[in-house]
């Protein structure tokens, strides 16, 4: 590849627990423009051993998680090496996000589990990984880190809404990027869901059998974090901490649970745009942009034009960016937004491991 030019495996687990996300993309710099290609896409499922361990490992003792941050860490390097057989392309690197384990910016503490060496030595193939750490150093919320890739690649759209775990939201306010968290999405639908012994609410069909419930709907709206102004993110804590009590002191059936969640979710995505009577465009990723009934109450409260791209970047966009935050880091240019995060300075997050494959040390240094 030229140096404007670059072939990259972008790897993504979300906190829904779906599975592994894993992307071939081209990147290519040109007139001043980044455009891109998705080459292939796959999804590694986890199976209930793997979803067991990676939601229970928060509870593992120091010696113990370093070890599971190892043992991920050659699992995503074996699903690497298995997505590309028999791939006659040439990959520059890798870029990894790795699964949020603690995400706690407050007390300086954010940590994707998946070690970016064991991948590079699995895979021999140099790695990209743990983006976020260095902006919660700088003060920052760490989070969300694709915004850079909203602004540099979906220009096109005036607001980039993704429905995944949390619902964030990415848009440019007088030529500064900004964007946030809103609220817990499909994970706190499908927490509420396993009651049934479901998986997911395919289409939003069961929330649709439920019942708005007054009271419940005005205690989540009056959740602290929806008064709190921008840079803001969320995490597994915030959910169990903050949303999940809210919804167990409610002596209501599932039902109604589940409707009063979707109405939230879609009158805090309605809050978190400053213009919802215009024409303005909304692009929507993530696997609640599947979910109709969702989709059917959004169009409810806002006025703008929402458009659903095809299935490719609903599910991968997210692999997909943080594989374009690799390019960025290895072209050593900013890649995490301090409008976005309130770190003290924009960054270049990400710590790269490298496999040397051509000329050996002694080589280099011989007479």
């Amino acid at each position: 590849m030229t140096n404007n030019q670059y072939n990259v495996i972008g790897v993504m687990s979300g906190t829904s627990l779906d599975g592994l996300d894993i992307v071939l993309c081209n990147f290519e710099y040109k007139n001043q423009k980044w455009s891109f290609e998705i080459i292939k896409a796959e999804t590694f499922k986890y199976d209930n051993t793997w979803k067991n361990n990676l939601s229970k490992a928060d509870l593992l003792n120091s010696f113990d998680f370093i070890s599971f941050h190892k043992e991920y860490g050659k699992y995503i390097g074996s699903k690497i090496i298995k997505f590309i057989k028999n791939c006659i392309i040439n990959i520059d690197f890798i870029a990894s996000h790795g699964h949020t384990i603690f995400h706690q910016p407050e007390k300086n503490i954010t940590f994707q589990i998946g070690d970016g060496a064991e991948i590079a030595a699995t895979t021999s193939i140099t790695t990209i990984s743990d983006f976020r750490t260095l902006d919660v150093a700088l003060g920052g919320q760490g989070a969300p880190l694709v915004p850079i890739g909203d602004k540099l690649l979906f220009s096109q759209y005036d607001y980039c809404l993704n429905l995944g775990g949390f619902a964030n939201i990415s848009y440019n306010i007088d030529n500064k990027r900004i964007a946030f968290d809103i609220c817990p999405a499909n994970i706190i639908i499908n927490y509420l869901i396993k009651e049934l012994n479901l998986d997911y609410d395919k289409d939003g069909k069961i929330a649709k059998q439920g019942q708005i419930n007054s009271e419940l709907l005005n205690k989540l709206n009056q959740i602290d974090y929806y008064r709190k102004s921008y840079p803001k993110s969320l995490g597994k804590e915030d959910l169990l901490k903050t949303f999940i009590p809210v919804l167990e002191q409610a002596n209501i059936n599932v039902y109604d649970k589940l409707r009063t969640i979707y109405e939230n979710i879609a009158i805090q995505i309605s809050n978190s745009m400053p213009d919802v009577e215009n024409s303005k465009s909304v692009f929507i990723t993530g696997g609640g942009a599947y979910n109709k009934f969702l989709i059917e109450l959004l169009l409810k409260k806002i006025k703008n034009k929402i458009i659903i791209p095809e299935p490719t970047l609903i599910e991968y966009k997210e692999a997909l960016i943080f594989a374009f935050l690799g390019v960025l880091r290895y072209r050593n240019e900013i890649n995490c937004l301090s409008s976005v995060t309130g770190a003290s300075q924009d960054n270049t997050g990400g710590i790269i491991n490298s496999v040397c494959k051509k000329t050996p040390i002694t080589a280099l240094y011989s007479s």
